[in-house]
């Protein structure tokens, strides 16, 4: 396969989109961000890249909480609207009809309308080039129960949606099922 050579890029794919709740200047506020990602099982760590000049970056401090809320494909006008907009300036929670409350562990602000709400705490901030590097401890995960199924998540139900850079930029859906992990490579193993 013939390769070119593009530069460097921030192109890995796909990325989720999320809304990050943060209580800013004493009110709750949510951006758009797809730079986020588990980065450690025990205990569970999560990160975000935040742009510094971002209004909802000034919520964030160590030992303050946050909340990563993954909204459903049927979100997507309120999740770009929430990206587009600074709550400098608007209302992001009227404009979008948000529904929101607080999270049990850390006060932080949640979407209700979003099928899965992570509560975290931050740990560490690393200031990057021009984003923070927010690193966060996950305290408690929220699930609508329509998206739950035998007891686990089912991320069919939520319907998440993801950020595809382009171009075009655009949202997608997930798509369908490629192979099971930990099962498909395994037909690949040398057998004795």
């Amino acid at each position: 396969m013939k390769k070119v050579k593009m530069g460097p890029q921030t192109g890995l794919f796909p990325m989720p989109t999320l809304l990050i709740g943060a209580m800013v200047d004493g009110r709750p506020n949510f951006m758009t961000a797809a730079w986020g990602n588990i980065v450690e099982s025990e205990p569970p760590t999560l990160c975000l890249s935040i742009r510094r000049g971002r209004y909802t970056r000034k919520g964030f401090e160590v030992g303050s909480g946050l909340t990563v809320n993954v909204p459903a494909a049927s979100q997507v006008r309120e999740v770009d609207f929430c990206g587009i907009e600074s709550g400098f300036k608007v209302d992001k929670i009227a404009r979008c009809g948000f529904t929101v409350s607080t999270c049990g562990a850390t006060g932080a602000p949640m979407v209700e309308e979003c099928p899965v709400n992570v509560d975290c705490k931050i740990d560490q901030i690393v200031e990057l080039g021009a984003h923070s590097l927010v690193i966060a401890s996950i305290l408690e995960v929220y699930v609508a129960e329509d998206c739950i199924v035998d007891g686990a998540l089912e991320v069919s139900k939520v319907d998440p949606l993801v950020y595809l850079m382009g171009p075009p930029k655009r949202y997608v859906h997930l798509g369908s099922p490629a192979g099971d992990a930990f099962s498909v490579g395994l037909g690949l193993r040398e057998t004795d």
